[in-house]
């Protein structure tokens, strides 16, 4: 894989390695940090060494986020490929609240676009709004709310569904989720505010 080193005015953003995992492990054992992503908080080193392997190694756009002058992470940022183009983003407790996932998010927008990647989603827990301001922030629009069982830690949560097209396609709406869960519904509020044009 190409080596790829993205760099904000804050920021740089550089793919993981092994000798980030003390560092990633201090995210990924945070109840609170975790309290709204898809899985329990890590409880040994060695599962913080299965989510490097399984998520982040390796993969093209997934990067530690470091603070310029430390090479240290103090988060991650990924987008999935294989089709779903899925945004996801965790950042430690002491470094919320600086815009600091925002000015990430920004930048790896713009590599997607130069990569040809044709739209990027991601989701947030209702409960959890500052993660859909993050969203907002770096352009992506709401489309659609669903109700999903959430596993591995089996309670219902809504999620909203945002969206960022980067090829010109406005009107292009990702109906996976939207088809995949039962109970789905549009929040006309947000979708107003949104300005979205695709219909489902």
């Amino acid at each position: 894989m190409d080596r790829v080193c993205l760099e904000t005015d804050r920021l740089t953003l550089r793919h993981f390695e092994e000798r980030d995992l003390d560092a990633l492990h201090l995210l990924l054992k945070d109840e609170e940090v975790n309290a709204f992503l898809p899985w329990f908080p890590a409880e040994t080193p060695d599962e913080t060494k299965r989510f490097f392997e399984n998520r982040l190694k390796d993969r093209p756009y997934a990067f530690a986020i470091c603070l310029k002058g430390n090479d240290s992470p103090v988060g991650y940022i990924d987008v999935e490929t294989g089709g779903s183009h899925e945004l996801g983003y965790a950042l430690r407790r002491e470094f919320w609240h600086r815009g600091i996932v925002t000015e990430a998010g920004r930048a790896i927008v713009e590599r997607l676009k130069e990569d040809g990647v044709p739209y990027i989603i991601a989701t947030h827990d209702i409960n959890n709004p500052r993660s859909g301001g993050v969203m907002r922030n770096i352009g992506m629009k709401y489309c659609y709310s669903y109700k999903e069982q959430w596993q591995p830690k089996n309670f219902p949560v809504v999620f909203r569904m945002y969206q960022l097209n980067l090829d010109g396609q406005e009107d292009r709406v990702d109906k996976k989720l939207w088809d995949k869960y039962q109970e789905h519904f549009v929040e006309e509020g947000l979708r107003a505010s949104s300005s979205r044009k695709g219909q489902l």
